[in-house]
């Protein structure tokens, strides 16, 4: 039976946004009443539960109602890619209350893009009436593996400078509050199953953009590994690739080849200026054939090495996100042509491969559902 042992421990029963009275929560934790009511009244001084105006009647004597306060406490949330962060100002359940996008340069240092970051949330807090004292935790999504429980980046290939930086302490030094840090597709990941796939279980999250990388969840929970590099697909070797050297030093990675910026490479050397990921998205939105053709054979790169991951991981269903997932069919269509040629038909009898449902606000979500669950004692 639960427990109360903590304030924790009252918050994750009324996550679910049922109210209810002392003795219903002394009954579902199986604790005494003064117990209880000592919790609730460190809530009710935070402002993360509030007392309701109508009450129940409970043997003949009306009892006060207690829920989460969604709206007094706030979560701050941060995805950053290589060259863009979303920035979010949620209530306590994942509600996006203010946001915005801002391009930024991940290569230019922690201190300057986390400095930003500060910045852009304390802007969306002004702008809701909110101080920082509203906000009860931060989460934050990086593109490069992050050690879990220290927060920390470790050796991330596209970060110079970000290697075991003190990410934590640094935001701690604005926002006294936990802080939540992972990778930016393990937030996606989570992000995308709460918002469009409740009920799978077993889900690869893939995020195409200046990188690739995968979020992986299996029964239900969020797969980091022993590093935190789990998912990182992007630097697995493909056989009979064009031999470029990838960011991370390797040669012939899928990343160097398959990413927005693999792309982007390569129609510049056939002819076709092209800088960014999104500069190839507009060049297949606009119908350049050549543009087109390459996409298509990057997909197929990607399900190669989908393909293995489905023979390891047998999800149910693959999600393709980032920038380079804006160019809709040719790169869905390429990934799905080697995944089903090349996968066991049992590992894909059920497979689905979608593209993202929420492929700008995912990330957000995702880090602000991490920074939940450590308000609510979850982890």
């Amino acid at each position: 039976m639960h427990t109360v042992a903590s304030p924790a421990d009252v918050l994750s029963v009324l996550r679910d946004g049922v109210p209810r009275t002392k003795s219903e929560l002394a009954e579902i934790t199986g604790r005494a009443r003064s117990t209880v009511s000592a919790r609730l009244e460190e809530l009710l001084g935070s402002g993360l539960v509030v007392q309701l105006d109508h009450t129940v009647s409970t043997k003949g004597r009306p009892s006060a109602l207690y829920a989460l306060g969604i709206e007094q406490r706030v979560i701050g949330a941060i995805d950053l890619g290589a060259r863009h962060g979303v920035l979010a100002i949620t209530d306590l359940v994942g509600g996006i209350l203010a946001s915005r996008s801002t391009p930024l340069d991940i290569s230019e240092g922690p201190v300057r893009v986390l400095d930003l970051a500060i910045e852009h949330l304390s802007e969306l807090l002004g702008e809701l009436g909110r101080s920082h004292d509203d906000v009860v935790a931060l989460g934050v999504g990086l593109p490069g593996p992050v050690e879990h429980e220290s927060g920390t980046p470790v050796s991330p290939p596209i970060m110079p400078g970000w290697d075991r930086f003190d990410v934590k302490g640094h935001l701690r030094r604005t926002f006294d509050v936990p802080v939540v840090v992972d990778n930016d597709v393990n937030v996606m990941a989570v992000g995308e199953r709460i918002s469009a796939h409740a009920d799978e279980q077993d889900l690869l999250m893939v995020k195409v953009a200046t990188g690739i990388g995968a979020g992986v969840i299996a029964g239900g929970h969020l797969v980091r590994g022993a590093d935190g590099a789990a998912g990182d697909i992007g630097h697995v070797r493909v056989a009979g690739a064009p031999e470029r050297y990838c960011r991370c030093g390797q040669i012939g990675c899928c990343e160097s080849i398959a990413s927005g910026s693999g792309v982007a490479q390569t129609l510049t050397e056939m002819g076709i200026p092209a800088e960014t990921t999104m500069d190839v998205v507009k060049l297949v939105r606009g119908g350049d054939l050549d543009a087109t053709r390459v996409v298509r054979d990057a997909g197929r790169m990607i399900g190669r090495v989908l393909a293995a991951c489905i023979c390891v991981l047998n999800p149910g269903l693959i999600v393709i996100g980032g920038d380079l997932a804006q160019v809709g069919e040719p790169l869905l269509a390429g990934i799905r042509e080697v995944v089903y040629q090349q996968s066991q038909p049992l590992a894909t009898r059920q497979l689905r491969i979608v593209a993202a449902t929420n492929n700008q606000f995912a990330g957000v979500i995702g880090a602000s559902r991490l920074a939940q669950d450590v308000v609510f004692g979850m982890v």
